[in-house]
């Protein structure tokens, strides 16, 4: 008897889309010309370590998708329905984008990874849009006048979090071509002296090309969502409510293009990571390495 595919419900998808729209339509988003920060204010401190509305922000994300999920698997059922029917569907989803773009293998060794870093990078730039976040906050004093300073402010505008979920991509794919490959024939991608002056010409270019990937995953994430959010508080204090209405469905399509992009490189960089070069690879392994670099080529425009 075939096993019976879990979707995602439409109407979920629906209810999500329409409720950032029309909460975006309903809350003005400020009375006052916006104030640009870039940095992520300080709200309070534990001992010496800053508590910024990021980190207070990204702290709420990890707990509502740990509660969705655990709330999702409490009492498992074999035709799933409500939040099971969700959770199941967002995962097969998932499961399969990985396996298409790496294979079988890999993309079940990816899979945790890849899933964790799009659920997080997409509730953190949809929560960016909830009413509330970026207008409910502490009036601070900041060179000799008071500003606002938001105790809510999606994870995604601030570089320090993108820069180290960069970090947390490029650190794991140097993990996995390692452990695949070895360490030995997998330092000889970065140092290789036996090709002379021309192998090491290119071992440096492919580590800068691994420096190259820190800045591009975190500036692409951090532009894009902070010009957003710039974008809407703008926009709404200009003309309220009705002119917000399209640029609040236009970054929730783009909210979800970044997640998808930031995880999509990501499961790219570590399937090529793996895939080595030489002919003492198996075909069959790696099969995934040329659909993998068309996917990269694809997301990068």
């Amino acid at each position: 008897m075939p096993q019976e595919r879990s979707r995602l419900p439409v109407p979920v998808v629906v209810v999500v889309v329409l409720g950032l729209l029309v909460s975006g339509f309903l809350f003005v988003r400020s009375p006052q010309p916006p104030h640009v920060e870039v940095a992520a204010e300080r709200l309070f401190t534990i001992g010496s370590f800053p508590i910024t509305n990021t980190i207070l922000t990204a702290w709420i994300v990890v707990l509502f998708l740990v509660v969705l999920f655990r709330l999702a698997t409490r009492t498992m059922r074999l035709v799933p329905t409500g939040l099971q029917n969700l959770a199941e569907a967002l995962v097969e989803a998932l499961l399969n984008f990985c396996v298409g773009v790496a294979g079988d293998k890999n993309g079940r060794r990816f899979f945790a990874l890849v899933g964790t870093i799009f659920l997080f990078v997409l509730t953190s730039n949809w929560m960016g849009l909830l009413p509330g976040v970026g207008t409910i906050g502490l009036w601070m004093e900041k060179d000799h006048h008071e500003v606002l300073a938001p105790l809510f402010r999606s994870a995604s505008t601030d570089l320090n979090m993108t820069l180290t979920l960069a970090l947390y991509s490029v650190i794991a794919t140097q993990i996995f071509g390692a452990r695949t490959l070895g360490i030995r024939q997998y330092a000889s991608k970065y140092i290789n002296l036996k090709g002379g002056f021309i192998g090491f010409y290119v071992g440096l270019l492919e580590f800068l090309a691994e420096v190259a990937k820190l800045i591009s995953f975190s500036f692409r994430l951090f532009g894009n969502i902070f010009a957003g959010e710039i974008l809407l508080g703008v926009v709404s204090f200009l003309v309220p409510f009705v002119a917000a209405i399209p640029f609040y469905g236009l970054e929730v399509f783009v909210g979800f293009v970044q997640a998808l992009v930031f995880a999509a490189l990501t499961l790219i960089f570590m399937t090529i990571a793996v895939s080595g070069h030489g002919e003492e690879h198996h075909a069959g392994e790696h099969e995934s390495a040329p659909h993998a670099a068309q996917v990269e080529a694809a997301a990068s425009h």
